[in-house]
């Protein structure tokens, strides 16, 4: 079996699970937000449950429209709050004990190597960096999970990634997950488990491995996953809050496909409007033009990713015409942010630096878009209208190539400014 039908059918009290399959399994964390957690409690409100499963596997975080930035937006949020205190959840994070969700869970050591998670967001994808099978899934499917603590899921067929060879200078895990995204689409993984692996991803750092496997969803991926190692391990250690299991798999485990990819010949990868497979070198886009930057999400919102950004900038200023939104992912990252004097730096620059929020990756708050105007971002998604006016632009890239692309207005790469 892969590692991905090793978790499944363990979850599901089962010796062994094949791809095609339907199955029950058992849930060790049920996640929602804002924006989608209100449904899930109107749902399991009417069937009828008087209590949650477990009031220690649901996490409800605030992060979209938070802080709130209207009034529905605070009705919203107001939903989580009450819910939570009506069933003494011990995950419930407030606006300045929260963060980005996709951030906060494996930072304060909530989901764990070898769990079984779903999350009301597409990008619940991201734990598998910790060797996690964790999918998105409906608001409705939440409210029973948070009524029964299990889900039925369809096993997945598995799809193999192989990364090999040295990255570049500031190449890192976004490039290779939008050099991947570009080479088989967005539908290219379509409900497969894309499994990880190569001696660049042995290399690379969790806050990397997490960014790419928060965008499997991009490829149209059920789950992407990555086998745990001694930097797995490194990581979890210290945060871990219970007890939790390294999988592998099988050297004769299954696969539908099995793509591989020379990382030395990866360059800064930016998309293009309006897909993520949209991809092109960053160095070939220097007639862009750009508006706005944004820096953060939960796809890289990390203090990595705050530290590439900050070394790109460091001394220079925003160009006169662009505006720069930096927003750590979780209040740890922000204060360490400050400790290590990068909010500094960023604010220097004349950067906004900003609490924890999704804010602007879906056209939220906190740097909304107008008619024309165009963004680069470290964000998961450009589709049409993503982050303000449909007649907007949005490009994805890695965070030193947003930093540099604030300095010159347009898209640029490190070295122009470095």
């Amino acid at each position: 079996m892969t590692i991905t039908e090793k978790i499944l059918a363990t979850h599901a009290g089962r010796d062994k699970v094949s791809a095609g399959e339907l199955i029950n399994a058992k849930l060790d964390i049920i996640l929602a937000n804002d924006i989608t957690a209100p449904i899930s409690i109107k749902e399991f409100r009417k069937t009828g449950a008087k209590q949650v499963c477990d009031k220690d596997k649901i996490a409800l975080i605030p992060d979209h429209f938070a802080p709130q930035k209207d009034i529905k937006a605070a009705e919203q949020c107001k939903m989580l709050r009450e819910f939570s205190k009506e069933h003494d959840l011990s995950l419930y994070y407030e606006v300045g004990r929260m963060g980005v969700e996709h951030a906060l869970l494996p930072e304060q050591g909530i989901v764990l190597p070898g769990d079984l998670v779903i999350g009301a967001d597409s990008h619940t994808c991201t734990y598998g960096a910790l060797g996690a099978f964790s999918t998105g899934v409906g608001s409705t499917d939440v409210a029973s999970a948070m009524a029964t603590g299990e889900c039925w899921f369809k096993v997945p067929e598995s799809m193999k990634f192989v990364y090999f060879g040295k990255l570049n200078k500031w190449v890192s895990g976004k490039d290779l997950i939008l050099h991947t995204i570009g080479d088989i689409g967005v539908d290219g993984a379509l409900y497969m488990a894309m499994e990880i692996e190569g001696e660049a991803i042995s290399a690379l750092t969790m806050a990397g491995r997490l960014t790419m496997c928060n965008m499997a969803i991009e490829a149209g991926g059920k789950n992407g996953i990555i086998v745990p190692d001694d930097i797995t391990e490194q990581y979890v250690k210290p945060r871990a809050k219970r007890d939790y299991k390294f999988y592998t798999s099988d050297s004769d485990a299954s696969y539908v496909d099995v793509k591989e990819y020379d990382c030395s010949k990866i360059q800064p990868t930016v998309s293009c409007p309006h897909l993520p497979s949209n991809t092109k070198p960053a160095a070939d886009l220097s007639n862009i033009a750009i508006d706005q930057v944004v820096i953060g999400s939960c796809t890289n919102g990390r203090i990595e990713d705050m530290r590439e950004a900050a070394e790109v900038i460091k001394g220079k200023k925003v160009n006169s015409n662009t505006r720069l939104i930096v927003i750590p992912a979780t209040q740890e990252i922000y204060l360490q942010s400050v400790k290590e004097g990068l909010a500094e730096i960023f604010v220097n620059a004349e950067a906004v630096f900003s609490t924890p929020t999704c804010g602007p990756c879906l056209g939220g708050h906190m740097g909304i878009l107008a008619k024309g105007e165009r963004a680069i971002a470290t964000t998961n998604r450009n589709f049409v209208g993503r982050m303000g006016h449909p007649e907007s632009e949005v490009y994805l890239s890695n965070p030193a190539v947003a930093a540099a692309s604030a300095v010159k207005g347009r898209i640029a790469i490190p070295e122009e400014v470095i």
